[in-house]
């Protein structure tokens, strides 16, 4: 074997080994969902006053953790692929997939139109 090929079996080795120790967990998912929701509802905001705004979001940032827990996290299916994992979340009808890689996450499918749909929800 020569030298090119042993590293490169040891860099996709290497690699692979940290996307595998990287890879998002439930809690690290449902944290990314509470970040997205938290934006809908800052740019739904625009369209009440101040002061209900405000109230808003003092509410939801005191029970997010229950929407999340209650709505999203019984109603996702996480597929562990070892180095990445697939999020998929059915909520109120609507159905986004996430792909989760090195505790990053890339919204695929739906998911804008799921946290609207949330958003709307705690509204």
């Amino acid at each position: 074997m020569s030298l090119l090929r042993l590293s490169l079996v040891v860099t996709v080795l290497a690699v692979s080994v940290v996307l595998a120790l990287t890879n998002p967990t439930m809690d690290q998912y449902l944290s990314f969902v509470q970040v997205e929701l938290t934006k809908a509802m800052d740019r739904m905001d625009q369209s009440i006053p101040e002061r209900e705004g405000a109230v808003v979001r003092g509410i939801f940032r005191r029970h997010s953790q229950e929407l999340l827990n209650s709505m999203v996290r019984p109603h996702t299916m996480r597929q562990n692929w070892g180095v990445l994992s697939r999020f998929e979340t059915t909520v109120l009808g609507t159905r986004f997939v996430v792909i989760g890689i090195g505790n990053r996450f890339i919204p695929v499918e739906g998911v804008d139109e799921a946290i609207l749909t949330l958003g709307h929800q705690v509204f």
